[in-house]
């Protein structure tokens, strides 16, 4: 996974970065890292064998899917798979909540981008 920055440099050129964000492990089978410093958007690593009894969101996110597979069951007992390019609202901050497990032979990279409440 790439992460370029383009931007305007004093000589008025644009310019390339790569950025290689420093993921922090959390003990819980994920890592993470802000992918923009003070912007609360969140670069996550979950391991492939991962799973996450029922929780909330830690906020309103929209959660992009970058690689992996995640499932996600909700309270009636439905299931949905999200994988590269799909995008979920995560707006369940009170209630049940959700559980999630990791699927695939590969760890999920997802981004996690704040929304307004």
């Amino acid at each position: 996974m790439a992460i370029i920055r383009v931007y305007a440099g004093s000589d008025g050129q644009s310019h390339f970065e790569e950025i290689t964000p420093k993921l922090e492990p959390r003990g819980d089978k994920s890592a993470s890292a802000e992918l923009i410093p003070g912007s609360g958007i969140v670069v996550r690593r979950f391991e492939s064998d991962r799973s996450n009894p029922w929780h909330h969101a830690p906020g309103r996110y929209a959660v992009f899917t970058l690689s992996g597979a995640v499932d996600i069951e909700i309270g009636d007992g439905t299931v949905k798979r999200l994988g590269p390019g799909d995008i979920l609202i995560a707006e369940d901050l009170t209630g049940q909540g959700h559980a999630t497990r990791e699927v695939g032979p590969e760890a999920r990279v997802s981004i996690f981008v704040p929304l307004p409440k």
